[in-house]
Formats: C-alpha cells, structure tokens, sequence
C-alpha cells in the first residue's frame, strides 16, 4: 500500500514539473487572463497620454505621430478585447499563443516608436514594457521570461546611448535613473514568473489530489457495495437457513414408519408453518431488493394514516397499546399508495413491537414549507447506541423472530419517493422515526 501511495506521488510530481514547463500556456480561464491584460493596455495608455499632456512643459506637446500611435494601440487593444470575447471557451492553444507572441511583438515595436518620436531621454512610455515582461512572466516559461526582460532592459539602455550620442552631454544621473529601472524590470519579471509558476504547481499537484481521492472514493465505494452484497447474501442464507431446516426435519421425521398419526400431522403442522414464513420471508426480502415501479396517484395523507391507524388498533390493544393520530387537515400528496402503505405498516409494526405494555403510538403528519413530514413515534426504550449505525440495514433486528426488513424497506420506499427516513428521536420514552417528502411529491391540485 506504501509502495503504491509512493508511486502516486511520484507520478503527482511529475505531472507538476510537466505543467510548468517552459512554454506552457494555461488554457483554462485563458479568455479572461488574456482580457485583463487588454485592459490594462488600454488604461497604461490613456494614462500615459494624460501624463504627457499635463507636464508638457517638461516632455513637449505630444506630436501628432505620439497621439495617433496611442489611439492606433487602443483601437487595436479593443478589438482584440472583442475577439477575445467572441472566441470564448472555442479558443485554440495554437491561438493563444500566436495572439500572445503578436501582442507582446506589437507592444515592443510601438514603444521604440513612441519613444523615437517623443525624442527625450526623459521617456514615460518605457513604462508599457511593463506589460509584455508581466505577460511572458504569466502565460510562458522562464526562458521567454528572461529573454523578453533582456530585449526590455537592451531597448533602453540603446535609446538612451543613441539620444545621447545624438544630444551631449550625457547625463550621469540618467544613466542611473535607467539603470535602475532595469534592475526593477529584472526583479518584477522574475518575481512574477516565480510566483505563477508555484500557483501552477500548486494547481496540478491539487487537481491530481482531488483525482487520487476521487479514484479513492470511487473504490472505497465499490468495495462498500461488495460488503453490502457480502451481508446481504449471509443474512439471506441465515434467515433461509433455520425454516429449511426445521422444514426438513420435520419432513423427515413424519416420513419415518414409527412415527404415530398424530406426530406426523404436527410435524407436517411445523413444515407448513416455516413454509410460510420462507415464503414471507422471501417476498419481503424481494420487496426490499427489487421495488416495484413507482404508480402515482393523487391521495389524502389523512386518510392513509387512519386506515394505516385502525388495521394495526386491534393488534396494538392486544398487548394494551393506544395509537393516537394527530393530523393537519387533509394534506394531498402524489403518491404510490400501496407502497407507502406498506412502509408506514412496518414502520407502525415494528412501534408496537419496541412499545411496553400501557405505552402509546402518535402518528403525526405535518405540513412546514414546501416538506411533508411524517412522524412514527412510541414510549418504548431508547435503541442502544451500538445500534445505531445499522438499524436500516436488511436483516438487521433485535427481535427474536424478525427479518430485519421491516426498516429497510420502509427507508427503500421513502427514497424511492423522492424522501428519506431518519430516526429523528431516540431516548427512553420517545423513539420517533421521521419520513419526508419534498415539495415535488406535494398534489398541487
């Protein structure tokens, strides 16, 4: 198992070496990572331009070439916005990576315009080579990262020698101002490219964890279904069991020629009650494993629960229990009748069963919000808490002569209906076990 997780593992982080390898672009999410740089574009360049104009005393007036470059870059930015937008999840890796190769190119070549045509050592416009570093920084590998940081840092440091070899003397102090801002291009772009590649690692090596547990569940499931089947067959077995064999040994005791007339036909009594009891049991057992199609139809809830009240009254006064129904009006729902009639038999059944001598049964049905919910509830002792986990598992039961079925069939009804049964209450002098339905069952009608 040790060896197998270790594979796991080592399979994980290789995964996550290969996603962030050089040139790798993160298609997920692409279309709007690729917007947001768009955007950015366009608000440096507005920015710029409003720059320029408020200290034209220091820059010049922006010339005609500077303006009409700036507007061309933000027609050019909204366009591509729009292609970005209209392109949605059909955009191509192909795609991406010639619209990021084009867009990063376009950037550097408008900068050397603008800066030629701006002519000053003072340039606010090496500013938007910010945005093609941040853009290899985030979208490729580091090499491309380094390289676009390289092209950046030798554009300036070049204009900056040709402006002065063109304008002496050269200013020492700009020299540094440059230098400085290079070293802030080298810091950014390799900050960045750091700190996106350690989210992308980060996101394989979850996405590959959230894979390994899914697979695990997956298996943790089918493994659960086979010890269901597992329990389910052994509790087959035992019930079938006993009544086959008092059936067999009855038979085979009034077929002995010594037995007396009057054995044989108790014997043959035996066999034909364990018959009965097999074909019960059998037919609660198929019941439960395979449930008849739902048959819909339009019922008074009311009305179930008194029929379901008055054929289990006379069973309940034998053993000196009182059943109660307290009832909100008539509460329509849209129901299989027999089947839920047969649910809510058990489930009164097995009341009566835990119920003490003197004790009392309340039905009750109720109507909150869009849930129906109907409750079971007896004075009998609490059900141990070691009992808990299993008590609407097929033959489970703590009675000496049950089947186990009665509470798995009834929970197998109400999911079937679109509810679920709960044991909502459990303390000595109050067991309630609890059955909603969801509005989609309620009779609009």
């Amino acid at each position: 198992m040790a060896e197998n997780i270790g594979s796991k593992l080592s399979k994980e982080y290789m995964t996550a070496q290969a996603a962030t390898s050089e040139e790798e672009i993160p298609i997920d999410g692409l279309v709007k990572q690729r917007s947001v740089f768009c955007i950015i574009t366009l608000i440096v360049g507005v920015l710029l331009l409003l720059i320029h104009a408020a200290f034209a005393s220091i820059l010049g007036e922006p010339s005609i070439p500077v303006i009409g470059l700036l507007g061309l870059m933000l027609a050019v930015r909204a366009l591509e916005l729009l292609w970005l937008r209209s392109r949605g999840q059909k955009l191509t890796e192909r795609e991406a990576r010639i619209e990021s190769y084009v867009s990063i190119t376009s950037m550097f070549v408008l900068t050397a315009l603008l800066t030629y045509f701006t002519n000053r050592d003072e340039n606010p416009y090496f500013v938007l080579l910010a945005i093609p570093i941040l853009q290899c920084a985030y979208m490729f590998g580091l090499l491309l990262t380094i390289l676009t940081i390289a092209a950046a840092d030798t554009m300036i440091l070049v204009w900056i020698w040709y402006f002065y070899a063109l304008h002496p003397p050269a200013r020492i102090t700009e020299y540094l101002e440059i230098g400085i801002l290079c070293v802030v291009y080298i810091l950014m772009g390799l900050l960045v490219w750091f700190l996106v590649n350690q989210l992308k690692t980060n996101q394989v090596r979850l996405k590959n964890s959230l894979e390994l547990l899914q697979t695990t569940r997956e298996r943790l499931i089918s493994e659960e279904k086979l010890a269901a089947v597992g329990r389910l067959a052994s509790g087959v077995a035992h019930e079938i069991r006993n009544p086959v064999a008092m059936i067999s040994s009855s038979l085979a005791t009034a077929s002995y020629p010594g037995t007396e007339e009057g054995e044989r036909k108790e014997m043959f009594a035996i066999a034909a009650r364990e018959s009965k009891r097999l074909e019960s049991l059998t037919a609660d057992f198929l019941t439960y494993a395979r449930p008849s199609p739902l048959r819909r139809s339009p019922v008074l809830m009311n009305d179930l629960l008194t029929y379901i009240a008055a054929v289990t009254r006379a069973h309940a006064a034998s053993r000196g229990i009182t059943i109660v129904s307290e009832l909100e009006g008539d509460l329509p729902v849209d129901i299989d009748a027999p089947q839920m009639e047969g649910a809510l038999l058990n489930l009164v059944l097995n009341a009566i069963d835990a119920t003490p001598s003197g004790g009392t049964i309340r039905l009750n049905a109720s109507l909150a919000g869009n849930v129906l919910s109907i409750d079971v509830e007896d004075s009998g002792p609490g059900i141990a808490e070691a009992d808990l986990a299993q008590i609407f598992e097929p033959f489970f039961t703590t009675k000496p002569a049950g089947t186990g079925l009665g509470l798995a069939i009834a929970k197998s009804a109400a999911i079937a209906h679109g509810g679920d049964l709960r044991l909502s209450q459990n303390r000595d002098g109050c067991v309630t076990f609890s059955m909603k339905l969801t509005s989609s069952m309620l009779n609009q009608a």
